[in-house]
C-alpha cells in the first residue's frame, strides 16, 4: 500500500521538470533585495498553475507573496527565498530554495486533505540585506504557521546547519568641504574619520570573543582627490555567535567609529540597513525527520559531530526559527569546492547536480511535514505551540480552490 509519504514524493517527482525549469529560471535573471518582480511572477505563476492561491505584495513589500492550498488547522510554512547578490549572481541558490518550496508545496497538496492541513508557501524578498521574513512575520504573515521548513544549497548535506547573529549597519561620517591644496585647514576630512574607524576596528579584532566577526566596505569616500571630502560612509556587518554576544561587539564597534569622527574633527551617524538578525535554533524533532527523509533518498549526510561547526554565515531564518518551530538544513552540491558567495558556487546552482538537489529537497520537506502531520501528538504538540504564541489556533486557515 502507498503511504501518505510516498504519494507525496510521487507528487513532486511528477513535478520534477517544472522545478528544475524554474530554478533555472530564476537563475538566469538575478534580480536584488526586495527587487525580485521577475522572479515572485516565475513562482506565482507555477503556484497557481497548482491550485494554490496566491496573494501578492504582503507585509507591504511589493515582492512578497503567499499562496494557500487547503483547509486543515495544522499550517506547514515554506519559505521560498528568491534574491540574489550583487555582482555574483545566485552564488548563494536561491533559486533552488524557491524551486524545492514549490515542489514540497506540491507534494504536500497532494496529501493536505488526508493529513487535514494548510499549506501555506511563504515567498521572503530579500534574504541577504533587508530582512523579509522580519518585516512580514512583525506584519504578522507567520502567524497562523504551526511549523516552517526550508532547505539552503551548500557543499554537504548538513543538516543542523549554523548561523550567526547580524547586526548590518552603514555608518555616516560629515566633515567640511575645503580645497585639499589651497586651504586643507579650513575642511575637516570624513574619509579620514572612516580610515580612523577602520583602523581602530582593527586593532579591535584581537580582542574579539569567538564567534565574533567584523567586516565591511567603504561605499562612500570623497567625491574628488582635490577636495577635502565633507562626506564618507562605511558599511559594516558585525556578527557573533548569539544575540547576546552581537550585543557586547556592537557596543565596542560603535566605540571605534566614534573614535573616526572625534579625531577627524567630523560628527557621524549610525544607522540600521537590516532588521538584525538572531541565530538559528532547529526544532529538534523536525530535524531527525528530515535527517531520515533525506537518508531515505540515499544523500552523504555529514556525520552529526562536524555539524554546525563553521556556520553558514547569518540568515533572516534565524528570527522565525527563535518564533516557532522551524528547520533550515543545508543541501550539498558539487561545486568543485566553491563555497556560498563565490562565482564558481553560482555556476554550480544550476547544474545537473544542483537539479537533482531540488528534487531531492522537495522530496525531504514534503516527507518531513507529512510525518509531523500524521502523528497524533505531534500535531497537537504544534498546536497548542502556535496557539500559545498568539492565542489561537487558526481554524480554517485556507480554501481549497
Amino acid at each position: 500500500m502507498t503511504t501518505i509519504g510516498q504519494r507525496g514524493s510521487h507528487a513532486v517527482q511528477a513535478v520534477a521538470g517544472d522545478l528544475i525549469e524554474l530554478s533555472h529560471s530564476i537563475h538566469a535573471e538575478p534580480e536584488l533585495a526586495f527587487g525580485e518582480h521577475r522572479s515572485v511572477a516565475k513562482v506565482t505563476s507555477l503556484l497557481d498553475g497548482y491550485g494554490f492561491e496566491v496573494t501578492t505584495g504582503v507585509a507591504d513589500l511589493p515582492t512578497a507573496f503567499t499562496a494557500t492550498y487547503g483547509s486543515g488547522d495544522l499550517v506547514v510554512g515554506l519559505c521560498a527565498e528568491y534574491d540574489a547578490l550583487p555582482g555574483l549572481g545566485h552564488a548563494c541558490g536561491h533559486n533552488m530554495i524557491a524551486a524545492s518550496a514549490v515542489g514540497a508545496a506540491r507534494g504536500l497538496a497532494e496529501v493536505a486533505d488526508e493529513l487535514g492541513i494548510t499549506v501555506l508557501v511563504l515567498g521572503t524578498p530579500a534574504e541577504e540585506t533587508g530582512g523579509g521574513k522580519i518585516v512580514m512575520a512583525q506584519a504578522g504573515v507567520f502567524d497562523p504557521v504551526a511549523m516552517a521548513l526550508m532547505v539552503h544549497p551548500g557543499r554537504m548535506d548538513e543538516i543542523a546547519s549554523s548561523s550567526l547573529a547580524l547586526d548590518d549597519l552603514a555608518i555616516r561620517y560629515t566633515g567640511v568641504e575645503a580645497h585639499a591644496a589651497a586651504s586643507p585647514e579650513r575642511g575637516r576630512n570624513a574619509a579620514d574619520a572612516a580610515t580612523i574607524a577602520q583602523v581602530s576596528l582593527g586593532l579591535l579584532r584581537q580582542y574579539l570573543k569567538s564567534g565574533q566577526q567584523m567586516h565591511g566596505i567603504v561605499s562612500n569616500g570623497g567625491s574628488a582627490p582635490n577636495i577635502v571630502s565633507a562626506h564618507s560612509e562605511l558599511l559594516y556587518y558585525l556578527r557573533a555567535v548569539d544575540e547576546s554576544s552581537l550585543s557586547e561587539l556592537r557596543e565596542r564597534a560603535e566605540a571605534c567609529f566614534a573614535a573616526g569622527a572625534l579625531a577627524a574633527g567630523c560628527t557621524y551617524e549610525i544607522s540600521t540597513v537590516s532588521p538584525t538578525y538572531v541565530e538559528l535554533r532547529h526544532d529538534q524533532r523536525l530535524l531527525e525527520a528530515y535527517r531520515g527523509a533525506i537518508a531515505d533518498l540515499g544523500r552523504e549526510v555529514m556525520p552529526t559531530a562536524l555539524e554546525g561547526l563553521r556556520p553558514l554565515g547569518s540568515t533572516d531564518m534565524g528570527n522565525i526559527s527563535q518564533m516557532l518551530p522551524s528547520i533550515h538544513p543545508t543541501i550539498g552540491i558539487e561545486s568543485n569546492g566553491a563555497g556560498t558567495h563565490e562565482i564558481e558556487f553560482a555556476a554550480a546552482a544550476a547544474s545537473p547536480s544542483a537539479d537533482q538537489a531540488v528534487v531531492d529537497g522537495a522530496v525531504a520537506l514534503t516527507a518531513t511535514a507529512a510525518r509531523a502531520a500524521a502523528d497524533p501528538q505531534w500535531r497537537e504538540d504544534l498546536l497548542q505551540q502556535q496557539e500559545k504564541r498568539t492565542g489561537t489556533v487558526p481554524r480554517d486557515a485556507g480554501r481549497r480552490r
